[in-house]
């Protein structure tokens, strides 16, 4: 286990640097100037002169050579320094660690509901008994994943806020307002879930243990619950692993139309205002998320399933 989990780490190292170099590169291709964007925001530009845009420029680092501003950039990163925000001047690491337990809490409550409802469909798809109403729960996962996110929360927020009262549509005003945006972000991630879990479990349910389980007397419940779900959760667990990244990156669009502060708020007016050490940052972060939620599962697997266990020894 011990060899594994450095393998994973090593190719957690790389991910992240391949994040970093991709959005690097990526981001100093742009076209425009950030000393330019940032003067023309501030009102300034028709005020400065040549020698304060080239201060500005040293400031930042942005008079260096592009191998030198990598390599300076990529140590500063390795080190926690994420440099200072072209937009704000404050240091970046602080501006996005101060937002991102708002997203979080959005991001956790959307696992939660992902999780419960994907479940419930995909457990609920086997165990009912009338072929129409399995058809239907079946042919929910594809819907919740071709809608998308921005029209599916414009319409709980027209439904739920604006016509029933029940919850706030925007802002940030406790758990009440993490109620709507979470689901919206879940129906996506849960539909994915359920779908191959419940290819998982019908595919379970005609393997010959099954047959013993049931012959031994197991009602479906049981046989689903107790064996069935138990060696066919790990393909959905990788498939919820792989869309943890895309979710907190679903933040962004779900974080604009409610309104909420957050790291999808940063993203925004990180890349209207060209913002380039904030963008990296983000990315890096959601880079960092996703690399240690999916080590999180790859740990899990031999607890989940011992024969893992085994062969990951022998490779060893």
């Amino acid at each position: 286990m011990l060899v594994y989990l450095a393998g994973r780490l090593a190719q957690g190292v790389f991910v992240l640097w391949a994040a970093f170099t991709v959005t690097f590169f990526v981001l100093y291709i742009l076209p425009g100037d950030p000393v330019s964007i940032m003067l023309s925001a501030s009102g300034d530009s028709g005020f400065v002169t040549p020698e304060m845009i080239a201060d500005l420029r040293a400031k930042y680092g942005l008079d260096q050579p592009l191998a030198v501003q990598y390599l300076t950039t990529l140590g500063n990163f390795a080190t926690g320094n994420w440099g200072i925000s072209y937009e704000t001047s404050q240091p970046v690491a602080q501006t996005v660690l101060a937002a991102l337990p708002e997203t979080l809490k959005l991001t956790g409550l959307g696992l939660l509901f992902a999780l419960v409802g994907g479940g419930a469909i995909a457990i609920g798809a086997n165990l009912v008994g009338w072929r129409p109403l399995q058809q239907l729960l079946l042919s929910l996962p594809p819907v919740g994943i071709s809608i998308p996110s921005f029209w599916t929360g414009l319409l709980l927020m027209q439904f739920v806020s604006f016509t029933l009262g029940w919850l706030p549509a925007v802002g940030n005003k406790g758990f009440e307002s993490l109620i709507l945006p979470a689901i919206t972000i879940a129906i996506p991630t849960s539909a994915a879930f359920a779908q191959v879990l419940a290819a998982g479990l019908l595919s379970a349910g005609v393997q010959p243990y099954m047959e013993v389980v049931r012959a031994k007397g197991a009602g479906p419940a049981r046989a689903v619950l107790r064996h069935g779900l138990r060696n066919s959760v790990i393909p959905a667990l990788t498939i919820f692993a792989v869309t943890v990244g895309n979710l907190v990156a679903g933040t962004v669009v779900v974080e604009t139309v409610f309104s909420r502060v957050g790291l999808g708020r940063l993203t925004q007016n990180a890349v209207a205002n060209q913002d380039v050490p904030m963008m990296q940052a983000i990315v890096v972060l959601c880079a960092i998320i996703f690399v240690l939620v999916n080590l999180a599962v790859d740990v899990a697997y031999p607890f989940i399933d011992p024969r893992l266990r085994r062969t990951r020894a022998a490779a060893a």
